[in-house]
């Protein structure tokens, strides 16, 4: 089956897939399996309980194994190198390794025990363990660790036919390949030349003629983050990496990119329920009940201070049950105000588009889109409440709570993640549990502030039946 015809979605590929296992057509599930690009197949394997992983994994053609296996989420990688492992031993990991480029190699060398890195290490040749080692020697989620060393580079001061000869001599050019670097002999970059420029230019002009210096390159400790920004509002397909002297070390891709971007939105989706972006979705159930856990009890310690707030006039709500009726509705709005501008300043702040200079201007302006929220639902929810409860009291105690809520809700939605990035906390991971707290609190109490001199009463009355009957027995014997 063509790649072209399955590509519209994975989850109709794992049921097809799943179809034609369960008929026992091994040989054309395997077709089906390898009609996918490696990163759809990777896709496939981590939708797949696994029970049934290890017959995929045996589906896999050995020309896709090596992406595949780099494609894959860390833990579900770990999984099946240790099966391949237990199965054919070493030799089957180091001839995956062979057909893989340095930077997947890389990605996939790191998650192997230390003997196992060292079996494949020297399974390479001589050219590709230090091109690797290179690449390994950078931090992870940095350019350096990003980049492959599969660049072109030609000197400045030979014509355009000669590098024309050149590239007809290597027969094939490495993938994403759009520009030829330009370096001298000590491999200190400084610049490019573009394949369209090569192709349309005079043969008999020199490189210098025709190449683009580049005064800002990618440094090697550069952000992954930062990385994909500059791809992004350049429109690069490869960008090159140097040291801090400005010596060529290896260049950057747009897929090694998107890969990135990926990564990150998954990771700020996840992040938002506590989990992370490697978590295996077919895991364990003892395992995935441990990493879950502790996401719980944060939000139970933050669900007990809105409780905590709750009770404080807890006499109160059983005298007056329009309270209990009405506090989620305060309690909802507020979440919700908050919540769209906690989203707004987590995107801006993935984006670079928040700093000082701009920062006070977004809380004033969350701030006035709060007033006017709390403006046209405070005057909602009143005249609901008057009609429905008949109580012109109570219909205004509950628009003032909306409208402070809303107001609250929005600055505290604009302020959390500014704060907590300055504390180096992901605004993603702790942002929404926080602001639940605040907005829930906010307006408990606001609505036990406005207590009626009557529904005071009723409070201390409950008060002291609950814990004055001692006392009052007390007086009544000295009297």
């Amino acid at each position: 089956m063509p790649a072209e015809s399955i590509h519209k979605d994975n989850t109709v590929t794992l049921d097809q897939l799943s179809e034609v296992l369960d008929s026992g057509a091994v040989i054309q599930a395997k077709n089906l399996l390898n009609s996918l690009y490696p990163s759809e197949i990777a896709d496939v394997i981590e939708s797949t309980p696994r029970n049934r992983r290890d017959l995929l994994w045996t589906l896999v053609s050995d020309e896709n194994k090596g992406e595949t296996l780099a494609e894959l989420n860390d833990e579900v990688r770990e999984y099946l190198i240790d099966e391949l492992i237990d199965r054919d031993g070493t030799e089957g990991l180091v001839k995956i390794a062979e057909k893989l480029d340095t930077d997947d190699l890389a990605d996939i060398i790191q998650s192997l025990p230390d003997h196992l890195t060292r079996k494949a290490l020297k399974s390479l040749t001589k050219q590709n363990q230090e091109r690797l080692e290179k690449v390994l020697s950078f931090e992870d989620g940095t350019a350096g660790g990003l980049m492959n060393t599969d660049t072109i580079t030609i000197r400045s001061n030979v014509t355009v036919d000669v590098l024309l000869h050149y590239l007809r001599r290597m027969k094939s050019l490495p993938d994403q390949t759009d520009k030829i670097f330009v370096t001298d002999r000590i491999n200190m970059y400084h610049g490019f030349v573009s394949l369209k420029d090569v192709l349309v230019a005079d043969p008999s002009k020199y490189v210098f003629q025709i190449m683009q210096k580049e005064d800002d390159p990618v440094d090697q400790d550069l952000g992954e983050h930062e990385v994909s920004r500059r791809f992004e509002n350049a429109d690069l397909v490869s960008a090159a990496v140097v040291d801090s002297q400005g010596f060529l070390l290896g260049r950057i891709t747009v897929d090694d990119v998107v890969d990135v971007i990926r990564e990150e939105v998954d990771e700020s989706v996840l992040n938002m329920a506590g989990l992370k972006k490697d978590d295996d979705i077919f895991a364990p159930v003892i395992q995935s009940t441990k990493r879950r856990t502790l996401w719980l009890g944060a939000n139970f310690l933050t669900a007990l201070l809105a409780a905590a707030a709750i009770g404080i006039f807890e006499a109160t709500i059983e005298k007056v049950v329009a309270l209990a009726i009405l506090m989620p509705i305060v309690a909802s709005m507020g979440g919700i105000a908050g919540s769209q501008s906690l989203a707004l300043v987590i995107r801006a702040q993935a984006l670079d588009q928040i700093g000082s200079s701009n920062s006070k201007l977004l809380i004033l302006k969350e701030s006035a889109i709060g007033i006017l929220n709390g403006i046209i639902w405070s005057g909602v929810i009143a005249a609901i409440v008057y009609f429905w409860f008949d109580s012109v009291f109570l219909g205004g105690v509950i628009a003032a709570a909306i409208m402070i809520n809303l107001i609250i809700g929005a600055i505290s939605g604009v302020s959390l993640p500014l704060i907590l990035e300055k504390l180096d906390i992901d605004p993603a991971l702790a942002g929404g549990v926080i602001l639940t707290t605040i907005t829930d609190a906010v307006s408990y109490t606001h609505l036990r502030a406005h207590e009626t001199p009557e529904h005071r009463g009723c409070r201390r009355l409950g008060e002291k039946k609950k814990g004055g009957g001692g006392g009052g027995g007390g007086g009544g014997g000295g009297g």
